[in-house]
């Protein structure tokens, strides 16, 4: 029998090429990739639906967290990537698959996109890739997504993604710019088994 350990290493460098974006590892020691993951985390509308961990500032900040998420990938726990453009490179935002748990056969996925990014459907294409990627190299069976409630947007590509939406959970994501206060969370949930959702409906 195979023990579940062996197959728990994630590809040393995955590219995830379709829907007009390449998804690849941000890299600690580029400026370009460091200045972007910055301002990802400082953007004013991620801030109003997310609160870090920990708090970003600066580049040295930036960098130490993207080594962080290589570790993460090291140890196949989650893996981050870089959403860019398939044409020419640039940086549109970042997609990552976190949590993941071979025994029960299961990631959580969260992304983010550049505001000048915004309105060309980055995050429903990086979706997609990420969830037939996850179910059909890593054999993941089950992938949920979780965004505070009111962020409609982010639900509307949840579910055109084919995440469907199981619930309320309460409490369960601090409230914006705050660590003493909570807000509840819309889960969605997609299974290895669900149809493949059609592309290219506008999100």
């Amino acid at each position: 029998m195979t023990d579940i350990r062996e197959s728990s290493a994630l590809p040393a460098d995955p590219r995830l090429e379709g829907h007009g974006l390449l998804l690849r590892l941000w890299d600690p020691d580029s400026e370009t990739d460091v200045d972007a993951w910055l301002r990802g985390l400082l953007d004013p509308d991620f801030l109003r639906w997310n609160t870090p961990l920990r708090t970003i500032t600066d580049a040295a900040g930036a960098r130490e967290s993207l080594r962080a998420k290589a570790a993460d990938a090291e140890a196949g726990t989650g893996l981050t990537l870089c959403v860019t453009d398939a044409g020419d490179g640039t940086v549109l935002g970042q997609i990552g698959l976190n949590a993941i748990d071979r025994v029960q056969s299961a990631g959580n996925i969260g992304y983010w996109v550049l505001p000048e990014a915004r309105g060309r459907q980055v995050a429903t294409r990086s979706l997609l890739l990420v969830s037939r990627w996850a179910f059909t190299e890593l054999g993941l069976h089950r992938l949920e997504l979780g965004h505070a409630l009111g962020h409609e947007a982010s639900c509307r590509i949840a579910e055109r993604c084919g995440f469907l939406y199981e619930g309320t959970l309460r409490g369960a994501m601090w409230e914006a710019g705050r660590r003493d206060a909570w807000r509840d969370v819309h889960r969605h949930g997609r299974l290895a088994t669900d149809p493949e959702p059609r592309v290219g409906e506008r999100a």
